[in-house]
């Protein structure tokens, strides 16, 4: 059997803790806790509802939520979508304005086109050079019509982040909801919702090294009666969100989001000191560099750009997991829109990899990841240089 190649891809998926599986094995079969969390007459339903709102307290605690706060969804995409079309169909009115970004995850991207097709004006923000959006572009770009502003906290392909708390107090002053992405930064950014002027959040369990297919949506006081739900048929989760809920799931979701409050320190210094070495190892490289901010970030993403003549990709496709753009994005065989948006043309784009670190990276990962990708630099075909 080939060696498994090393793993640099963990913004687009985490391996799912064995911590987290054990709790989540525990709740199939007919000796687990099976039960229907709807089913309230009897033992089999109760327990299965009990341990469906420990996992709401537990998402809620690594977010400075109140746990009555967290709908359950299939995924961020599904909060994103909930997010937008519930505010936008919540009105009552037809148009209105959003605001939202150039280098946003497509699940926020193709859901405000949708808007648009319904005849709601949407504005698209620039990044800065260093891939942020700032609080004053947002401000420039509020009308008196907007009513709502989504924006990720973290960027999925760069690694960036954004001010929130800064452009949700920009927005809170005019009035409008704030939504927040926040796939990519929950256990990895210290929120609290508690404190933030934000209205919407959306999270994903397979992010936090839990299992694919579970997420969640914060719905703050503000957004409480200005959502309307996409999915219809029982009435659960205060009616935003119809469905049996998949209590493995979301068992596993909160056992992941408490292994993420309880060793976020510890795992965080871990990061930075990988990430630093990481560093080290490619930027004394000729002709590489560093895509987006390098203070305003998060350590577990770096987007790094190649010269030409100087980077063989072909090289790493057996040995490294890595990523050049979005997962989201890798089927569609396009160049990035984050780093278009960035100045990027299709050629420099492709000369781009995204490596992420995570729960089980290693030094000697990393030394490995160091040196075979300058080796692939040191086999890079001459004629790259003058290919038209």
């Amino acid at each position: 059997m080939n060696k498994r190649p090393l793993y640099f891809d963990y913004a687009a998926t985490t391996p799912v803790d064995e911590r987290v599986i054990k709790v989540m094995v525990e709740c199939l079969g007919f000796d687990g806790n099976f039960g229907n969390p709807a089913s309230s007459s009897h033992a089999f339903g109760q327990q299965a509802r009990q341990s469906v709102e420990q996992a709401r307290r537990q998402v809620a605690e690594l977010v400075g939520a109140q746990p009555e706060q967290i709908v359950w969804t299939s995924g961020a995409t599904e909060s994103n979508n909930l997010a937008l079309k519930g505010v936008a169909q919540a009105r009552g009115v037809p148009g209105g304005h959003v605001i939202t970004s150039q280098i946003e995850h497509k699940a926020i991207l193709d859901t405000a086109r949708q808007l648009q097709d319904a005849g709601v004006a949407v504005t698209y923000l620039v990044p800065n050079a260093d891939g942020v959006i700032t609080a004053e572009a947002v401000s420039e770009a509020l009308r008196d019509d907007t009513f709502l502003v989504s924006l990720m906290l973290v960027n999925n392909e760069l690694g960036t982040l954004n001010d929130i708390r800064a452009i949700g107090q920009v927005v809170r002053e005019r009035g409008a909801l704030l939504h927040v992405d926040a796939a990519q930064g929950a256990g990895k950014v210290a929120i609290d919702l508690a404190q933030w002027p934000v209205d919407l959040m959306s999270f994903s369990a397979h992010k936090l090294y839990g299992p694919k297919g579970i997420g969640a949506l914060y719905v703050g006081p503000r957004a409480e009666q200005r959502l309307q739900a996409q999915i219809h048929g029982g009435g659960h989760e205060g009616g935003l969100r119809s469905g049996t809920l998949a209590t493995h799931q979301i068992v596993a979701m909160g056992e992941a989001f408490a292994l993420a409050q309880s060793g976020f320190a510890e795992e965080h210094a871990t990061i930075v000191r990988l990430r630093e070495r990481l560093l080290e190892g490619l930027l004394s490289l000729p002709g590489v560099r560093l895509n987006g901010c390098a203070k305003q970030r998060i350590p577990h993403t770096l987007s790094l750009t190649f010269n030409e003549g100087e980077f063989n990709s072909a090289a790493l496709s057996t040995s490294i997991a890595f990523s050049a753009t979005s997962a989201c994005n890798s089927a569609s065989n396009a160049p990035s829109h984050v780093l278009l948006a960035l100045g990027h043309d299709a050629r420099s784009a492709s000369r781009t990899i995204r490596l992420s670190l995570g729960r089980y990276s290693t030094e000697q990962d990393i030394d490995q990841a160091v040196n075979l990708i300058k080796a692939a630099v040191a086999s890079a075909p001459a004629f790259w240089a003058i290919a038209p």
